[in-house]
């Protein structure tokens, strides 16, 4: 589903920082990959490349086939098929929870009002909140937010899910709800790309962890192995500090 070769990303405002370096990696339909390491490792901006949010400077990026640093691919159109969790909820807040989850499938889908509220509805029941259709984002608590974002990324029936520390700008009594709808996600056979912190969540629910480094890949696994038993010693160390 996803291909990654040999991707690098320079910033160079205000200086130079290579974030990412000759990255190369593949996701395979309904595989769960966690990516972890350390702040600054390059995790956020790997993720944000396989929608183009980023440009990687130099190699390619195929979803489902399609090479999204080719000049003639349509990215909104790939766009339609990626869906996206942010830290931070990005919710418009002048739009009820109802509104918020029919609006891209209007625009984008061109679906009638009916399907959308139909499929708003089904995605909030799922996500478990389906009393909060009416209100407000900022009437909403951060877990409750961030389940809204959830849901409106699933609306688009997107084939691949990335989500870029999607607890971490949680309080922690509310990570709990957020990390059971993904691990429901990952269940129906979705697709995803975790970027987190949460260890746990990557333990259970992850058929492969990839441990990242200065921009680069250092080691990747079946959970068990890469908590267990690492073999790179960047990577024992880092685990010896979090777990």
């Amino acid at each position: 589903m996803i291909q990654v070769r040999s991707v690098s990303k320079t910033f160079h405002l205000p200086h130079e920082v290579k974030a990412l370096v000759d990255v190369s990696c593949r996701v395979g339909a309904a595989e769960v990959v966690v990516i972890i390491g350390p702040s600054g490792s390059g995790k956020s901006t790997l993720l944000r490349c396989l929608n183009r949010l980023e440009y990687a400077d130099v190699g390619n990026i195929l979803i489902d086939g399609v090479d999204i640093l080719d000049e003639r691919t349509d990215i909104n159109q790939v766009r339609t098929e990626v869906g996206m969790v942010f830290q931070s909820f990005n919710l418009f807040p002048h739009k009820s929870v109802e509104d918020n989850l029919i609006l891209a499938q209007r625009v984008v889908r061109k679906r009638s009002k009916a399907d959308c509220m139909k499929k708003a509805h089904m995605l909030l029941e799922k996500v478990g909140i389906k009393d909060k259709a009416r209100v407000f984002p900022a009437q909403l608590s951060g877990g409750q937010q961030q389940r809204v974002a959830i849901a409106r990324a699933l609306a688009m029936d997107p084939k691949v899910m990335l989500f870029d520390e999607p607890t971490s700008a949680l309080d922690p009594e509310m990570v709990g709800e957020v990390l059971d709808v993904m691990k429901a996600l990952a269940k129906d056979g979705m697709t995803m790309v975790v970027v987190s912190h949460e260890m746990g969540f990557a333990r259970e629910v992850a058929d492969r962890v990839i441990f990242m480094d200065q921009g680069a890949i250092v080691e990747e696994g079946a959970p068990n192995r890469i908590f267990d038993r690492a073999q790179n010693p960047r990577t024992q160390s880092f685990l010896s500090q979090i777990l």
